[in-house]
C-alpha cells in the first residue's frame, strides 16, 4: 500500500452503530441450542491436546499479502507485557504439517454469547485446521478459562474472491465457538465487548492488544498499548482501501487478530481487528468495520452456512 491521502473522517455515532448490531441480532433465527460438552466431544479433546508446552511452542500465523509501510516522526508510545483481559485471547491450531499456531481474538456479545472476532487472514486459508480452538486470556502457557472448539467461520466472500491484497478492507472474521467441557458459553465465562461498526477514524485513546510471536525472542504474555489512531487510504490499487492506522511500538509478527477497543458505555468497544503490520512493528493497521461486519455478526447469530472458496469453473 502507499502513503495516505487526505480524507474527511465518517462515522456514525457509537450508540447508533452499537444499536443496529443489536436490532441485527434481535432479527436474527436462533442459532442451535448450547449443549453440555461429553467425554469424547470436540471440547474435551481439544482441551486435552493443548496442553501448556503446545500452546508456548505454537508459532504465529503465517503473514501473507501487502503491508503497509508508512514510517512516522511522531513519538510512538511504547507497549508493555500484561496478564492480559479475559475477553481477548489465542486461537490455536495446527496446520498441514502439524505446526502449531495461534492467531488473537477477542469475545463480542452476542444473543448465545459464543462469538470471537479475529483477522480474517488468520482462518481465511484452506489448509487443515486440526483442534481448532480459542483460549481466553491466554497467557504463560495457561487456559484460565478453559478452551473452546471453534465451530463455524464467517468471512465475507469478497475477501475469499479478492484475496488478502484485493480483499484487504474485508480482512475480520467472526468466529462462533462451541461450550468448554462443562458446558458454559464463552461470553458467559469471560463477558463481552460491544461490536462497533462506523467507530470513525480519529480516536485520541484505543487501547491496542495483541499476542506476538518472534523467532528472537518468547512472549508468554500479550502486550498492551494506548495510542490514538487515524484514518489511513490506500494508493496502491492492488489493495485498494480505508484503514485505522495506529502507532504502537514492539508489535512483532504474531499480533494479527488482536482488538482496536475504545471505551463505550458497557465498559470497551471493538472498533478493529489488527490487520498487518508495514516494514517496522511500530505501526499496525486494521480494516474499517462497516455494515459487512454487523452482516456476518448476523450470518453467525443465525447459525447460516458460511461463505467458502468458489470453485474454480
Amino acid at each position: 500500500m502507499g502513503r495516505p491521502l487526505a480524507a474527511r473522517d465518517r462515522s456514525v455515532p457509537a450508540p447508533l452503530a452499537a444499536l443496529l448490531v443489536l436490532v441485527l441480532a434481535l432479527l436474527a433465527l436462533p442459532a442451535p441450542p448450547a449443549h453440555a460438552a461429553a467425554p469424547g466431544d470436540p471440547a474435551s479433546s481439544v482441551d486435552a491436546y493443548w496442553t501448556a508446552g503446545r500452546m508456548e511452542a505454537a508459532e504465529p500465523v503465517a503473514a501473507k499479502g501487502t503491508a503497509p509501510a508508512r514510517p512516522t516522526a511522531a513519538p510512538v508510545p511504547p507497549s508493555h507485557p500484561f496478564a492480559g483481559l479475559p475477553q481477548v485471547g489465542t486461537f490455536f491450531w495446527t496446520d498441514g504439517s502439524n505446526t502449531g499456531r495461534f492467531c488473537g481474538g477477542t469475545v463480542v456479545r452476542s444473543p448465545h454469547r459464543d462469538l470471537v472476532v479475529t483477522a480474517g487472514h488468520c482462518l481465511r486459508s484452506a489448509d487443515p485446521k486440526k483442534y481448532l480452538s480459542f483460549v481466553p486470556q491466554y497467557h504463560d502457557g495457561q487456559k484460565p478459562h478453559g478452551i473452546y472448539p471453534v465451530e463455524r467461520i464467517y468471512l465475507d466472500q469478497r475477501y475469499y474472491d479478492l484475496g488478502t491484497d484485493g480483499g484487504a478492507r474485508w480482512d475480520y472474521a467472526v468466529v462462533r465457538v462451541g461450550p468448554r467441557e462443562d458446558g458454559a458459553r464463552v461470553q458467559q465465562v469471560t463477558g463481552g465487548f460491544d461490536l462497533l461498526p462506523y467507530p470513525g477514524y480519529d480516536h485520541r485513546d484505543v487501547r491496542l492488544i495483541g499476542y506476538p510471536g518472534s523467532s528472537d525472542a518468547r512472549y508468554p504474555q500479550p502486550l498492551d498499548c494506548s495510542s490514538a489512531t487515524h484514518r489511513y487510504t490506500s494508493t496502491d490499487p492492488a489493495a485498494p482501501g480505508d484503514f485505522l492506522e495506529i502507532p504502537c511500538a514492539g508489535y512483532v509478527g504474531g499480533t494479527s487478530g488482536g482488538p482496536f477497543l475504545v471505551r463505550d458505555f458497557a465498559g470497551y468497544a471493538l472498533i478493529g481487528g489488527y490487520h498487518t503490520g508495514g516494514d517496522t512493528p511500530d505501526v499496525s493497521y486494521s480494516s474499517y468495520f462497516t455494515v459487512d461486519i454487523a452482516l456476518l455478526y448476523l450470518h453467525a447469530v443465525r447459525g447460516d452456512t458460511p461463505a467458502a472458496p468458489r470453485t474454480p469453473a
